[in-house]
């Protein structure tokens, strides 16, 4: 029997609730640290005796991606297959004032 667990039950007995629930707390707290170290120490020397997970598969596929584009000269990004655009707004504007995109 631990000393803390001996005080605690001296304690009851002799009627010294309050040294008796600090022997109590004291007890506890030894007793939990004790299955600590020992699960510690089982962990530690378990720790790089495991062999290595695989990866699991990822669920989604990876998305495609599309033909990338090339940068001319002036910054410009050109991509296969689509029409040449020279990077300005073609805006109409009517006679009321309104401006319209195309």
């Amino acid at each position: 029997m631990s000393e803390n667990t001996k005080a605690f039950i001296d304690n009851l007995e002799a009627g010294n609730n309050a040294d008796a629930g600090e022997a109590f707390k004291s007890a506890l707290r030894d007793k939990m640290g004790d299955a600590l170290d020992i699960k510690r120490k089982e962990y530690a020397s378990s720790l790089f005796n495991k062999e290595t997970p695989e990866a699991m598969p990822h669920s989604d596929p990876k998305p495609e991606i599309a033909t990338p584009g090339t940068f001319a000269q002036d910054g410009s990004v050109a991509t296969p297959g689509q029409p040449e655009l020279d990077g300005k707004a073609e805006l109409e504007i009517a006679g009321d004032g309104e401006t319209q995109a195309q």
